[in-house]
């Protein structure tokens, strides 16, 4: 199996990349030479970009929006000069989608439907393009997004310097990103983020519905059970779930992302959309339902918040159950769980967030959540 990006945590070893063919500019799809990026998307009126204080803020990495491994070759073996030059010189061939693009697509459909319902809202999803170029990439981008029809605005190129305090100024609810490093730094400055992974098949998504779906612990909740899990054993973690069934579970570094789709989905069911919303949660987790799952529910529920499925799988492969879901994106704490979403097709990202990041990665049935 195999994995895009290759970047992945320390202590873990890469696994090989199989590129499709015709991507990152290999293929024949390119413009005029004398062809206007703007004219590539015709002359369309463009909706106007929410203030990022009122929009549910997303940042896109540009290796995970779009296919680059050619490109991060050339950086790696000839420098950031060559790098530079090869982008110039193709800036007018469109890169290929990466992992993140079938979610960003999503984003916008969402945002189209909200903007029929509540044409003067600013409550939408905004998508902030984040990368490390330096400015002169940044045409080969724009034109990137024209040729692919993205309304993608907004763009931080920062010339090799870290993103994370634009992200702050951004109200950034969620960065996506192949930078395992750059994740973990947003992570810590309380951001909600994750590390892009795409498979080398890709099974197909919804293009008029938003499908995400979480693990709990550690992603949604915080990593407190999963800590007596990894100390004492499942026996333990069992009895531990049941002596706090009434105590709430603290929140985990994804909570917040969850809790801004919840208040997007509230302005669908407001107008009668609950059972056709375009947006739609689910909790898939290693959990038993009756052993472990009433603490998790009872903690959603506290926090006013709800997914519109749960899965308690009690240890069983989460890849089946995700390829029958076939969300935007999945998210886990542990590689072993991405690895298994990945072999079915499923684009996941590796939250790199507490006690599991301590062991192995390597595939194993040894978890509690």
């Amino acid at each position: 199996m195999t994995l895009y990006p290759g970047q992945v945590m320390k202590g873990q070893n890469p696994m090989p990349l199989t590129p499709p063919p015709n991507s990152n500019g290999d293929s024949n799809d390119s413009w005029d030479e004398n062809k206007g990026f703007c004219e590539s998307v015709g002359p369309t009126k463009k909706p106007q970009t929410p203030k990022p204080e009122n929009a549910v803020t997303i940042a896109v990495s540009s290796r995970v929006l779009f296919r680059t491994e050619k490109e991060q070759k050339v950086f790696e073996e000839k420098g950031v000069e060559e790098y530079l030059n090869y982008q110039v010189q193709h800036e007018n061939e469109p890169l290929a989608p990466g992992p993140a693009f079938p979610f960003v697509k999503a984003l916008e459909a969402v945002n189209s439907q909200l903007r029929e319902l509540y044409p003067e809202s600013e409550e939408l999803f905004d998508i902030v393009l984040v990368t490390y170029n330096h400015a002169h990439v940044g045409v080969r981008l724009i034109n990137t997004i024209n040729h692919h029809n993205l309304f993608i605005e907004r763009f931080c190129m920062t010339g090799g310097s870290s993103p994370i305090g634009y992200l702050k100024a951004w109200h950034t609810n969620l960065y996506l990103s192949a930078d395992a490093e750059k994740v973990q730094e947003a992570l810590a400055e309380g951001i909600a983020a994750a590390t892009m992974f795409m498979p080398e098949k890709q099974v197909e998504v919804s293009e008029t519905q938003l499908r995400v779906a979480f693990d709990g612990d550690a992603v949604l909740f915080s990593d407190e059970s999963e800590r007596i899990f990894k100390a004492h054993g499942l026996d333990k973690f069992f009895e531990h779930e049941r002596e706090n069934e009434h105590t709430l579970l603290e929140h985990g570094p994804l909570k917040g992302f969850l809790e801004a789709l919840g208040k997007l989905q509230k302005k669908f069911y407001a107008k009668g959309h609950r059972l056709n919303c375009p947006i739609r949660t689910y909790l898939v987790t290693a959990r038993s339902a009756a052993s472990s799952g009433i603490r998790a529910l009872k903690t959603l529920r506290a926090w006013g918040l709800e997914t519109d499925e749960a899965l308690f799988l009690a240890g069983a492969p989460k890849g089946p159950m995700l390829e029958k879901i076939r969300p935007h994106i999945y998210f886990d704490d542990q590689m072993f769980h991405i690895e298994g979403a990945a072999e079915r097709g499923t684009i996941a990202a590796h939250v790199p967030y507490g006690i599991a990041q301590m062991y192995s990665h390597r595939k194993s049935t040894n978890s509690a959540k």
